[in-house]
């Protein structure tokens, strides 16, 4: 007589198969229809406002790194038996990082809610428009 197999299965498995077809509750919603105009608008102010990040990125950056080229003193001069050019690096740049960071975040989230506040206007002008039409 030939040995019973066994079928091995992952935890993981075990606990998709217990829980059958019980539809997603985290699923969104489907959006209503789009206006592609308006969020191709949306889209590219956007993408005026990362591109003005990137350059602003750079020229920290950059310029951190040209300012130890230009003064090589930085690297001489300590504090606390640090160089001050260390200090810039690590101490310096990471709250302009940060601020640079909040300023994007702030620029878009004002770029999406101006987009909104348009569409709900065009919204109301459109609702205004079709309780004036005679039917």
């Amino acid at each position: 007589m030939s040995p019973r197999r066994e079928k091995l299965t992952s935890p993981q498995t075990r606990i998709a198969l217990a829980r059958g077809n019980r539809p997603a509750q985290h699923l969104l919603p489907i959006p209503g229809p789009v206006d592609t105009e308006a969020a191709r608008r949306l889209f590219h102010r956007q993408r005026r406002t990362a591109m003005r990040t990137v350059l602003l990125l750079s020229v920290l950056l950059f310029g951190i790194s040209g300012a130890f080229a230009l003064f090589p003193e930085l690297g001489q001069l300590r504090f606390a038996q640090v160089p001050v050019s260390w200090l810039l690096l690590t101490v310096g740049t990471y709250p302009l990082l940060f601020g640079l960071a909040l300023w994007h975040l702030r620029s878009v989230e004002r770029t999406e809610k101006r987009a909104a506040a348009g569409k709900a206007a065009t919204r109301g002008d459109q609702r205004s428009k079709e309780r004036g039409r005679p039917r």
